[in-house]
Parts: C-alpha cells; sequence; structure tokens
C-alpha cells in the first residue's frame, strides 16, 4: 500500500534558526523527503533565516551534509539532493536588529503561499513577528509556526499568545506539537470515530482506566541546565501527554475540522479535575558506570526538579467520571517507548469460572517505536482437556501493514509542515487551549514547590521510582511494563 501524495500550492517557507538542530535534523530532512515523493510543487522555494554570515552556496552545502547525517538509511541520491538544494535560499538575519530584513523581503514572492517556520527560542518570537510585518515580508494571508515552550506558565503563555496575536490573526498561528503529527496519533481519531466497534464502549461504563506512557532512555544531558527550570512536568506532560490524554478522552466532534476538533479538546482540559498530592510521583535517575546522575547533570546539588512524573487524574464529566487516567514519562528508563493503552472491565460474570492469568480486554496504541495498534482479546487455549483461557493479540503494525512502503509514510515534522502549507489547522493548538493547559498544571506545580517536595530518587534502567508502582497498587492495578 501506497500513501497517496495530495500536492500543496507553491509557497515560500521561511525557516528562522535554519543552521539550527532543529532545522538540520528533523525539518531539512523532512522537506527532502516530501520532494522525493513529488509533493513539492516545482516553483517552490525555502529560505533560511540566520545569524551566520554566509551565501547561499555555503548553506546549500551545509543542508546537504544534514541530509546525508540525518536520512535513513538508502534514502541519499546525489542528484536528487543536488536538485532539491537548489531550492534553498539564505539570509543571514538579525531577530533583534535591522540586518537582512529588506533582503529577505525582496525575496518573498506574490501569488504563492508564505510561511515563517520559528525555530528560534520563544523569547525572539516577538522581535520576529513584528519585524516581518515592519519590512513587509509578511502579509494578511502569512502563516507562522511557532515550536513550544509556549510559556512557562499561565502568566508567560498569555504574554506569548498576546505577542503573536498583536501581528497575526489566530487563523494564522500555527502551534507546533511534533505528537500530533504521527501517524498513529491520528490514527487514533480513525478508530475512535471511524468503526461503530469502539464509540459505544468509549465510556467509564466498559473502561476500567487508561495508561499512557512516554519513556526515554535518554538522560538530560547537555540540556541539565535548561532542564532543570523546566522538568518532566513542563516539558512533556503540559504539551505532550495532554494532547494524547485530549485525543483519547475528547467527544466526537460535529465533523473533521480544525475548530470543530480543537473545541472537544479543550473540553476535555477545563474538565480536568485539580490533582492530589497524593496522586502525584516525582523522581529523579541515580548515576551509573553508564552516566551521571540527574543532579550532576543539572549542575544543580540542591535540585528538587523531577527528571520523572506518574499522575492519576480525572475527568468531571459524564463519559469519563469514575474512570481514572494514568500518565507516565521519564527520562533514563528501561526502553523508549511511547504508548496509550486502553484497559477495558472485565464481563460482569465469568461463566469459565476463576482462572489465573486472565488481564482482560486492552487496546495498545504505540506511538513509537514500531508505530501500531494492537487490541488484546481472551480466547480458548488450543487443545484438549477443559476450557482453558489465554490472551492473544490482534496486531495491525505499520511495518506489517504497509511492508516496504512503510518507510515512506511521511514522518510527523513532514506532514505538519505540508499542513501549515495547506492552511489546515487540525493538528495545531489554539491558543485558548494552550492556556487551559497551564491553568490545570499551574496549581500542581506550586502545590509542590510550596510543600518542597523532594523527587523520589530512582536506578536507571528502571520503570521509574517505587512510588509510582504504589500509585498503580494502591488503586489495585498495575503499569504496562517497559520493555
Amino acid at each position: 500500500m501506497v500513501s497517496r501524495v495530495i500536492p500543496v500550492e507553491p509557497f515560500d517557507l521561511v525557516i528562522f534558526g535554519g543552521t539550527g538542530d532543529l532545522a538540520r535534523r528533523k525539518i531539512l530532512p523532512g522537506l527532502y523527503h516530501r520532494f522525493c515523493a513529488g509533493q513539492m510543487p516545482e516553483n517552490s522555494r525555502i529560505i533560511g533565516a540566520a545569524r551566520t554570515e554566509q551565501d547561499a552556496a555555503a548553506y546549500r552545502a551545509q543542508i546537504a551534509e544534514a541530509i546525508a547525517e540525518f536520512l535513513p538509511a538508502g534514502k541519499w541520491d546525489a542528484e536528487t539532493v543536488a536538485q532539491f538544494t537548489e531550492r534553498l535560499e539564505y539570509v543571514a538575519i538579525d531577530a533583534k536588529g535591522t540586518g537582512g530584513w529588506e533582503e529577505l523581503a525582496g525575496l518573498m514572492r506574490d501569488g504563492v503561499v508564505r510561511a515563517f517556520y520559528l525555530s528560534v527560542a520563544p523569547s525572539l518570537f516577538g522581535d520576529i513577528a513584528e519585524r516581518l510585518h515592519k519590512h513587509e515580508v509578511a502579509n494578511a494571508e502569512s502563516r507562522i509556526v511557532v515550536e513550544k515552550p509556549f510559556g512557562r506558565d499561565l502568566a508567560s503563555a498569555k504574554a506569548l499568545n498576546a505577542v503573536l496575536a498583536a501581528h497575526f490573526d489566530e487563523g494564522q498561528i500555527y502551534r507546533i506539537d511534533h505528537y500530533l503529527g504521527k501517524e498513529t496519533v491520528q490514527n487514533l481519531m480513525a478508530v475512535r470515530f471511524g468503526n461503530i466497534l469502539f464509540e459505544p464502549l468509549w465510556n467509564t461504563q466498559y473502561i476500567d482506566h487508561i495508561q499512557i506512557t512516554v519513556s526515554e532512555t535518554v538522560a538530560v544531558g547537555g540540556r541539565g541546565a535548561y532542564y532543570d527550570k523546566s522538568g518532566a512536568m513542563r516539558d512533556m506532560v503540559q504539551n505532550h501527554l495532554m494532547q494524547l490524554l485530549c485525543l483519547i478522552a475528547m467527544e466526537p466532534p460535529s465533523q473533521f475540522e480544525p475548530d470543530a476538533v480543537r473545541d472537544e479538546k479543550l473540553k476535555v482540559i477545563r474538565a480536568l479535575d485539580p490533582v492530589l498530592p497524593k496522586h502525584i510521583v516525582r523522581g529523579q535517575y541515580r548515576g551509573d558506570a553508564n552516566g551521571p546522575s540527574y543532579i550532576e547533570d543539572s549542575e544543580n546539588p540542591e535540585s528538587r526538579t523531577e527528571s520523572f512524573i506518574a499522575m492519576r487524574v480525572q475527568i468531571a464529566n459524564w463519559r469519563w467520571s469514575g474512570t481514572p487516567i494514568y500518565l507516565r514519562t521519564g527520562k533514563r528508563l528501561r526502553a523508549r517507548e511511547s504508548e496509550i493503552a486502553v484497559v477495558f472491565k472485565d464481563p460482569p460474570h465469568s461463566i469459565f469460572g476463576v482462572q489465573e492469568g486472565r488481564r482482560g480486554n486492552v487496546l495498545v496504541i504505540r506511538l513509537q517505536p514500531d508505530e501500531g495498534m494492537h487490541l488484546r482479546v481472551t480466547i480458548k487455549e488450543p487443545g484438549p482437556g477443559g476450557m482453558r483461557l489465554m490472551e492473544v493479540p490482534l496486531d495491525m503494525s505499520f511495518a506489517d501493514a504497509f511492508g516496504p512502503d512503510e518507510a515512506d509514510v511521511p514522518d510527523a515534522y513532514e506532514r505538519l509542515i505540508m499542513d501549515v502549507i495547506r492552511g489546515n489547522q487540525t493538528l495545531f493548538m489554539r491558543g485558548d487551549e494552550v492556556e487551559a493547559a497551564w491553568a490545570w498544571t499551574d496549581p500542581i506545580i506550586q502545590g509542590w514547590e510550596e510543600r518542597r517536595d523532594q523527587p523520589e530518587p530512582y536506578d536507571p534502567g528502571s520503570s521509574g521510582p517505587e512510588g509510582a508502582l504504589a500509585l498503580m497498587h494502591r488503586d489495585g492495578r498495575r503499569w504496562r511494563e517497559i520493555k
């Protein structure tokens, strides 16, 4: 099965921070992949903008090297890379001054989509937005893409939204969260709302609980000083896990249209109950032979910032009242894994009596690695000797479903950038959605700061601190194994 390529309109895409890590590692290799797929119109251009003084030829050579470094094995083709880099231009620009802006304005063309990707620190968003209009680089139809973090609390998020709103309408602002561009995340909506099988069961009457896990094997490393001002709550829960929670819990929108989808996500966030301290577990990884501890990485011996967090949250509405949702994310854990597990209740009465090992129906949506879904169902164990039950998965992995074409499925950044060019905001966060998420998050952070809670140490390569296991055990449940 080959994914269908839908062309987009010709565009001028300006990447501020065009020499940075994200541009080199994800954005430009992703655009090259779209070029190879035939999705980039002939007269489209990509313009890198950064502080470095260099000409377009040097920039093209730099990006060709980045594509070679970060492209999947077997995708490199010198002739195709040369054709792609011919589309690249470069402007050395001063985000806070006047240098380069007139040159950038001169490169802009009428009659094509103008999009601006701000792959820079949020402190520069306002300066760039102001100069895009002052120098008439942007017009009324332009689109601006901003990366997280969208503030570090409600006050800063409101200030950031106000800065952007001073120069762009909400319909022009694309707040990007790459998790929403993952194929399996979108398939979650297709499974829920495209099949009658699940939606009648998608409520507290049939679902016992939901687990959302995003585990990483890496440490904070060279980002220690930055991460220590953020922590797992700000870095992961407030945005990535919150978005997954919204998609799994939202009501069916009236149509698959940007504001209809985002309205339903907003209702979920606003329905979240405050989280009690006993339902929060925070941790910091210890050091071992393979690496330093979090305290050493952060260079702050007094740090109370969490590299791991587990939480039990509740949604106060008719669909989900009484069904807990467990969130878990952390650094230096046993495996790199992102998944949503919907655990259904057991049948109200077993005609087969009590049988050890039965664990009921579970729908698992795997985001990484090995994207796909599987549903665990109960069947009879083959062989004579009575009715013995066992659990087996009904699997749908992308690798199996798409075969050799699986590698051609666009990754998250590719898909989201093409949505920007199309003007489709469905998979991007709206300003009120961001603010609502911070309004729920701020009191939780404020609570543990006022209590001066100390994170619990945990061993690298484990599934997190013991307190996280106890959080589930108190409810008579268990985390799914990270493996």
